[in-house]
């Protein structure tokens, strides 16, 4: 296929293959799990609760259309391989077995690959694969998360030929994929005692990543769940008040929140329709504070960095927090978690981590970045010629 003809998706996965040092001539993949480990991870990964439903539900149909189910971890370790006899031997040969990697720096764009990088479904066709050996076959994939703390788990996977690449098998995959969810749900509220209640008994997940309108789950911690769209002055105040456990006074979130003076009845009054929305158990005040356990993406990427896993904080990195907002607050928390996330990625000198760093919508202008990329980048690579011609762009534009 003509580069210039991909999808975007597809060819930032090129790139990203190429940057890692993925072979498209490559026959097959690396294997990370020997057959004693492969066993010890089945056992222990939550899937194995839920792989005897799926096969059941998908894992049949794939046998008989001489297709195959797969189901990987959240590093892209394939844990479950299903298919006909003849099938599986013909997937042998380029490496898709159990116990082998589908990571897309390792295997090359592929779909479980994609939609494990990606956190949602992918679709790759023949010859949108980078790897020449995998050109034919297509397969469609979709993340599985945890019921509780939306956390990855793994992915799961169709692969066939190109009857599989149709809208109607990307429906029954993530069908499936979220009835293994709801099997997790029940499984977990069966074996669980309830947690003691912490504050009201309510869990907050935030989402702020790229957003200019955060996104606000809230969970009554009886089962009940709803999700609410907040609007840009709601998601600049959860958010402080997310980041300020203990609480603000009103002239301290006033102080945070506009960039000029703001009377107080301003504030009180954008309170007062938060409040209104959120329920008065949920925003308390004296000093205003949210009366829930908090948990969101910025603390999860906050953690990755502070564990020195600099790939899944860039992998959970979507975007500046709040992009748009210009509330002192906010920008200096954008600033303080984006200059984290660009400050591990060059320290890493990892190819993959810098090209996704500089092929992204924030980091496109980062010279120093491009620069970091050109010296780990070795000179006979296919993406040497591409980092010197934005190094000389960058060049141009800024004198």
């Amino acid at each position: 296929m003509d580069p210039e003809g991909l999808r975007a998706q597809v060819a930032d996965s090129w790139h990203l293959s190429a940057a890692s040092g993925v072979d498209a001539g490559q026959v097959d993949v690396p294997i990370t799990l020997d057959e004693s480990s492969l066993q010890d991870r089945r056992q222990a990964h939550p899937l194995a609760r839920v792989f005897p439903l799926l096969d059941d539900v998908l894992g049949q149909a794939a046998r008989d259309t001489d297709a195959l189910m797969a189901v990987s971890d959240a590093e892209g370790q394939l844990l479950w391989v299903c298919g006909s006899p003849s099938t599986l031997r013909r997937a042998e040969s380029i490496g898709f077995v159990e116990g082998s990697n589908w990571d897309e720096r390792l295997a090359g764009t592929n779909a479980p690959g994609l939609a494990l990088r990606l956190d949602q479904p992918a679709q790759i066709r023949r010859s949108e694969h980078f790897r020449q050996s995998v050109k034919q076959w297509s397969c469609v994939a979709t993340p599985i998360h945890d019921p509780t703390s939306s956390a990855l788990l793994g992915v799961l996977d169709i692969t066939g030929n190109d009857d599989i690449a149709i809208p109607q098998t990307m429906a029954m995959v993530r069908a499936a994929a979220r009835m293994a969810e709801a099997e997790l749900a029940r499984d977990l509220a069966l074996r669980v005692e309830p947690p003691a209640p912490t504050h009201s008994g309510f869990h907050l997940v935030l989402e702020t990543l790229g957003r200019n309108d955060a996104l606000l789950a809230i969970d009554d911690g009886r089962g009940h769940r709803h999700d609410l769209r907040l609007s840009p002055r709601h998601s600049e105040i959860v958010l402080l008040l997310a980041a300020a456990p203990r609480g603000l006074s009103g002239d301290e979130l006033a102080i945070l929140v506009y960039e000029n003076d703001a009377t107080s009845s301003t504030l009180r009054a954008e309170l007062n329709r938060l409040r209104h929305l959120l329920g008065d158990e949920l925003l308390a005040s004296r000093p205003y504070r949210l009366a829930a356990t908090v948990s969101g993406d910025w603390l999860g990427l906050e953690a990755h960095l502070a564990a020195g896993d600099v790939r899944h904080a860039l992998r959970a990195y979507r975007g500046p927090l709040l992009p748009r907002s210009t509330a002192p607050g906010v920008v200096r928390l954008r600033e303080q978690l984006h200059s984290a996330v660009r400050a591990g990625v060059l320290r890493s000198g990892e190819t993959d981590l810098l090209s996704s760093w500089t092929r992204s919508g924030w980091g496109s202008d980062d010279y120093e970045a491009w620069l970091a990329q050109r010296a780990a980048t070795s000179a006979d690579s296919p993406m040497r010629v591409l980092v010197e011609t934005q190094i000389a762009r960058l060049d141009r534009e800024l004198g």
